[in-house]
């Protein structure tokens, strides 16, 4: 009875009952504005297949990409949250950039030569990393403090943090690069080592089907408890199958993108294996800091859909004079927001510093600017109260395959923050439109 409901209920939604991609949307509940945004994707990805020569659907581009986006795709899952609550955080980049210095110089000097505990020490890299996390949530605690409880406005707190905190990371060394990392700290940013290989990358791919399975149980294990309306069958196997096959497809893209034949040929001569005229071929499989932004993704999403804490910020942004009216602590969760901002800010400083294995003061520059965009495409609303973690992670993929198919194609920087520039304005006004029929 319920089944026959949601398919009445599909039917209806859609607009009619002759169109078989309106009743597959009404059914399978999908996100159109996601939908979207996954086709702008296709026909970014096909249009720069094209002029840049076959260069870009490659596996070596698109596993490139997929560790390009890693550490802005970590930072927009907490401005989401952000910009849900009404804020803004313009010193993202700033404090990555900070982060990441702190970092390296304490992997690099102060715990080899201050502390003796020597160079490849195997706790260094975790010493570093729990340090960089403590300087990101305590700057995040004092913007958000300053914006929560003096009420300075976060459009002014973390503009003022964006040069703060940059100047702060070139005082740190006096302008100097902090290199070479420590090895461990360096699997975080990718690389031939920074893989999981080809049978491990298999493994996860199996446990990611596994959890979309269990995930379309449960979700109507609830709906049958509660009463909702069920989707049709075919329906959850529909989103089981396109999961699934989008997982497998992704991990077979990351195995077929070799090891550099150097690389593989001084491993194989250290491992003592035969390398074969052919040449030998080593999977990179999926990068560490894929798995990091993936995990990062997950949790956020938990975090924002399934906690009180989530549920305080989007009743904050939806009306914040409602959420004071209903008890909820709005300044507490506000500097709780920055504070988790500034965790991921920390996370992003790891993958980004390990990926160039060395700590710059042009680290994280801009990225604010990618942070922001990517959350706004991925239908984040600067008005509040609106936004998804999936649809900001996509958004985030949009925005770094411009910048890896402009630099394919040898455009100029300029040319490029051109193009980003107004793609941020577009997707605004393309919000603005959305809101506007759907009102």
């Amino acid at each position: 009875m319920s089944e026959h409901n949601a398919i009445l209920t599909a039917a209806r939604s859609g607009g009619g009952a002759h169109s078989p991609l309106k009743r597959f949307l009404a059914a399978t509940e999908l996100d159109t504005r996601l939908l979207g945004m996954v086709g702008a994707l296709i026909i970014i990805w096909v249009g720069f297949n094209i002029f840049s020569g076959g260069l870009f659907l490659t596996p070596r581009n698109l596993w490139n990409l997929s560790v390009q986006t890693a550490s802005v795709a970590v930072m927009v899952t907490g401005m989401v949250l952000v910009i849900v609550s009404r804020n803004i955080d313009l010193s993202v980049g700033s404090i990555l950039g900070l982060v990441a210095m702190v970092m390296g110089v304490v992997q690099t000097e102060i715990l080899p030569s201050q502390l003796g505990l020597g160079f490849g020490h195997p706790m260094i890299w975790v010493i570093a990393l729990a340090v960089g996390l403590a300087v990101g949530v305590g700057i995040g605690a004092l913007q958000g403090v300053i914006i929560a409880y003096l009420k300075v406005p976060a459009f002014i707190v973390t503009l003022g943090g964006y040069l703060v905190w940059r100047g702060a990371a070139w005082w740190v060394t006096a302008g100097r690069t902090v290199a070479p990392l420590d090895s461990r700290f360096q699997l975080m940013g990718g690389g031939p080592a920074g893989s999981i290989g080809a049978f491990w990358s298999w493994v996860v791919a199996g446990l990611v089907g596994l959890g979309i399975v269990a995930m379309l149980y449960l979700g109507r294990r609830q709906r049958r408890r509660f009463n909702f309306p069920l989707r049709p069958v075919w329906a959850e196997v529909a989103l089981g199958v396109i999961g699934c096959g989008l997982t497998l497809a992704a991990v077979a893209v990351a195995n077929s993108y070799p090891w550099p034949v150097r690389i593989a040929e001084r491993f194989a001569e250290a491992s003592g294996i035969p390398v074969p005229e052919s040449g030998l071929f080593i999977s990179h499989g999926i990068a560490i800091p894929v798995l990091i932004a993936l995990a990062v993704a997950v949790v956020m999403t938990f975090i924002a859909m399934r906690t009180r804490f989530g549920r305080y910020v989007f009743a904050m942004g939806g009306n914040p004079e409602a959420a004071d009216l209903a008890g909820i602590n709005t300044r507490w969760v506000t500097v709780k927001i920055f504070m988790l901002m500034g965790a991921l800010c920390a996370i992003a400083a790891s993958i980004s510093s390990a990926r160039l294995n060395a700590a710059t003061n042009a680290l994280g520059t801009l990225d604010e600017l990618y942070v922001i965009a990517a959350a706004v495409i991925g239908g984040t609303s600067l008005s509040g109260g609106v936004g998804t973690i999936a649809g900001a992670v996509l958004g985030a993929l949009v925005m770094q395959s411009l910048q890896s198919g402009m630099v394919l194609m040898g455009l100029d920087s300029p040319l490029q923050s051109i193009v980003v520039g107004l793609v941020l304005v577009l997707a605004v006004w393309l919000d603005t439109l959305y809101r506007r029929n759907k009102a």
